[in-house]
């Protein structure tokens, strides 16, 4: 089996087709995998850096504005499709996979043009504007929410499969976690992620929280700010006079690698509504606090959390009516009420999607049967 994924620009397309790549490496270990993405995404580090072939082809972002630079993306389209065609005529793949990205334009296309079969997987509720224009073409749509439906194409074949979600998510341990964190497993644990872009408003909002939550004996707060907010944040609590070394309940951090350990510890999540946040939280069953980035495109991240409010998952806070003393009252409720956090996680639980990689890669080795 031969297959080409191509997906990138940001992690959100990256990590999902390469969760696929390695399901489909499980299954058949002989199998052939080669991704397509541009010399200036984040594919060109991070695929090879994970031991799989990659191969570049010229791709630019649609232009929503008129302007000059319509005629430069224009001429970057053509030469990706042509890019892309001969690479695919080389390589012979079975079956052609996009998890997102205007590098995917060009690569479905030329499958497309090939008759190979092809598969985009969507992973929030908005799609994005390349997977719309996408989805008459390919054989299957495979879709993270069921609310996107509506923006397809009415000729669209579409399977909703959930996210692909990294296994150790799915089964890291409570006691593990509190242990490698170096929690107390016996106080409420609230889990704050900023992010290293777009974060400062959740990092503010976290300090007037940390205040609120030092010294009591029955919570405790992980704050990861991301790199680019940490030195400022330290400073924050340095000017109130707060020392987190002997504060005892609240750990800050610019980023942790063992975010599975992080999530199994947690009783809430407070975070940004990206589509592989949200996919994780879910298959953990955790109630969460969405913080919508206001920039998303299409404001794809207040669509991803309106999915899960309106199923009782989680409460929202758009990011304009962020504040520190919005964000503890939320919390202090939520932590008053457990019958109210308990049927969130619930509510979490029944959304989550464990199954959703094996889901996929079915998918991908039936349509290369076909």
């Amino acid at each position: 089996m031969r297959i080409v994924l191509s997906g990138g620009g940001t992690g959100g397309h990256i990590y999902p087709a390469l969760a696929i790549a390695r399901g489909l490496m499980e299954i058949n270990p002989a199998a052939e995998i080669l991704f397509l993405g541009t010399a200036k995404g984040l594919e060109a580090d991070i695929v090879p850096r994970e031991g799989f072939d990659f191969e570049v082809i010229t791709a630019e972002a649609l232009r929503r504005k008129v302007s000059w630079r319509i005629f430069k993306t224009f001429f970057s389209a053509v030469k990706g499709f042509f890019d892309a065609y001969r690479i695919l005529k080389r390589f012979q793949p079975n079956v052609v996979v996009g998890t997102g990205g205007y590098v995917c334009a060009p690569v479905i296309s030329a499958a497309v043009l090939l008759k190979i079969p092809t598969l985009i997987h969507e992973q929030n509720a908005y799609p994005g504007i390349t997977n719309k224009l996408l989805s008459s073409l390919v054989t299957i749509v495979a879709a993270t929410f069921p609310e996107s439906r509506k923006y397809f194409s009415c000729k669209a074949d579409i399977k909703v499969t959930g996210l692909p979600v990294r296994p150790e998510i799915i089964i890291a341990q409570r006691e593990a976690g509190i242990k490698a964190l170096g929690l107390d497993g016996e106080r409420f644990t609230v889990l704050i992620l900023g992010g290293s872009r777009g974060a400062r408003s959740i990092n503010k909002a976290a300090l007037d929280v940390a205040v609120q939550v030092l010294g009591k004996q029955d919570i405790q707060l992980v704050l990861v700010t991301g790199q680019t907010g940490y030195d400022e944040i330290l400073g924050d609590f340095r000017d109130r006079g707060i020392d987190l070394a002997g504060c005892g309940n609240v750990t800050v951090t610019p980023y942790l690698y063992n975010i599975d350990e992080a999530l199994a510890a947690a009783d809430l999540v407070i975070c940004r509504a990206g589509a592989a946040s949200i996919a994780e939280i879910t298959v953990r069953g955790l109630p969460a606090v969405l913080i919508p980035y206001p920039y998303a495109s299409g404001n794809h991240q207040e669509f991803n959390a309106e999915a899960l409010v309106r199923n009782g998952a989680a409460v929202m806070i758009p990011d304009s009516n962020l504040a520190g003393k919005v964000l503890w009252d939320i919390i202090y409720n939520l932590i008053s009420e457990r019958h109210v956090l308990a049927e969130m996680a619930k509510k979490s639980r029944s959304l989550g999607k464990p199954g959703a990689l094996k889901h996929i890669v079915q998918i991908i080795i039936d349509i290369s049967r076909k």
